[in-house]
């Protein structure tokens, strides 16, 4: 020890230019070496993933269900599940040497000038796939692809035109904590359950933009491996207090705790003092292996949850709204605070709640310059569906995804929300269509027959009623 204290006096002593010099020399170096192959594989990941990605190709499609809708959020919740099979698991050299990239969606609700409308963007690989999740649980929908709204307002701020807010949210806690759900919304009338759609609150604050407004609503996910929920579970193991299983890790915690057991004991005997509380509780071991029963119903109801959320599929998941209206009607406390109050319904207090993350307000040095900056970069991000600028994604399972992206149910009044205007349905079977066509030039109206009083004959032998004729 006195030898270590020796050499460490000897190097301190000398001045600071020579001692940064001698600790470089002594491999301080690796730093920087380290820092340049973090950054230099992170370039050569982003240019194979960029040309992995060059010949994707995008499509938006518009989604449009029949005015009278029954289905519940559950009905999305198992789209959702539907759209977990677009997951991959990649090989090292598939994920470094060939750029692969997993391919996501973006789940839209836009209201422009008060027109409401769901969207549904998607790599052309997934279409099939989409579409099939999507019919499986509603029929009688239409699907349509459409040009990308996106690009009718301006990309670059400040301009002459428009002015825009933008912002993502984000989970207040930790991702293993679930928000509130569909199922929490429902309510008993007499011997009936009734839900209380919450896309109902969200959807009204779409429906009050006027000429020159406009209200986006993206939510991007990504399907990803259970290695999220090996997180939760530790989370929920720190909540109960429960015992580490032991294994290598025993040796290092003895070590460490060794040098603190002595002081403690050391301390005991210059002040006179009883064995320390921490080392009486760990010498005597009650054989508990976490703390279950001493929590409080409202823990013990949290863990409930925390446990439900992970025994579903969960998704990569990134939300950003963005408010753009042109300049002489933009009215940011219109459609921003309507935006994040529809948000808060989805709070648990005692759990986990969405909360803005990241936005275009800036305070203190240079606010406009960083708020342009701001506003460019998450416009850029919107229009080009970027899950990692912007706030740190988050998790949420499919049960959470369906509760903040749902077609509303048929009471959710929403005036301008497009919806299917006619059943559509498929002309009978066997009908002589190509037979009969050829002939029609052909046939004289003259021949038609008058057969029976109240009936006719026609020219293709058709017999009905006159009234129809």
């Amino acid at each position: 020890m006195d030898q270590v204290l020796d050499i460490a006096q000897t190097i301190f002593s000398q001045p600071a230019a020579k001692i940064i010099l001698d600790l470089f020399a002594i491999g301080g170096y690796l730093i920087f070496v380290w820092l340049f192959l973090y950054v230099a594989i992170g370039f050569y990941r982003d240019y194979r993933e960029n040309k992995y990605t060059a010949d994707w190709k995008w499509i938006v499609l518009a989604i449009d269900i029949p005015p009278l809708n029954v289905q519940t959020p559950k009905a999305i919740e198992q789209m959702f599940s539907h759209l977990a099979g677009a997951f991959e698991s990649p090989n090292i050299a598939d994920a470094f040497r060939g750029g692969y990239k997993q391919r996501w969606f973006s789940f839209e609700i836009i209201s422009i000038e008060g027109y409401t409308q769901f969207l549904v963007r998607t790599e052309e690989t997934y279409r099939d796939l989409v579409e099939a999740s999507i019919y499986a649980q509603y029929p009688e929908a239409e699907i349509t692809e459409v040009e990308d709204y996106v690009n009718t307002v301006p990309s670059t701020y400040p301009n002459d035109t428009h002015d825009i807010w933008a912002g993502d949210f984000g989970l207040a806690e930790d991702d293993a904590y679930p928000i509130r759900n569909y199922r929490e919304f429902e309510h008993s009338i007499s011997k009936d359950t009734v839900l209380k759609d919450p896309m109902g609150a969200v959807l009204e604050n779409f429906s009050r933009m006027g000429p020159g407004e406009q209200l986006w609503l993206q939510i991007l996910i990504e399907p990803i491996d259970n290695g999220w929920k090996e997180k939760a579970i530790k989370k929920i193991k720190e909540l109960i207090g429960e015992k580490s299983s032991g294994g290598g890790n025993k040796y290092v915690d003895a070590m460490l705790g060794a040098p603190i057991k002595l002081l403690e004991g050391v301390g005991d005997q210059v002040f006179g003092r009883e064995e320390s509380e921490s080392s009486s509780s760990s010498d005597r071991d009650d054989g508990e292996q976490n703390k279950l029963r001493y929590l409080t119903p409202g823990q013990t109801k949290v863990i409930e949850a925390m446990e439900e959320k992970i025994s579903l599929i969960g998704f990569k998941t990134k939300m950003r709204g963005v408010y753009v209206a042109r300049k002489e009607v933009f009215r940011p406390s219109r459609g921003v605070s309507g935006l994040i109050g529809s948000m808060t319904q989805f709070n648990v207090p005692t759990s986990n709640s969405i909360v803005p993350k990241y936005g275009v307000g800036t305070s203190y040095f240079f606010k406009d310059m960083r708020s342009n900056a701001k506003k460019n970069l998450m416009m850029s991000a919107y229009k080009k569906r970027k899950i990692k600028p912007g706030a740190t994604p988050f998790v949420l399972n499919v049960v959470e995804l369906a509760t903040v992206w749902h077609f509303p149910m048929s009471h959710v009044k929403t005036p301008m929300l497009q919806k299917v205007e006619t059943k559509q349905s498929e002309p009978p079977i066997g009908l002589p269509i190509e037979r009969l066509a050829p002939q029609v030039w052909d046939v004289p109206v003259e021949k038609e027959i008058v057969k029976e009083p109240g009936t006719h004959t026609d020219a293709y032998g058709y017999t009905g009623d006159m009234k129809f004729g």
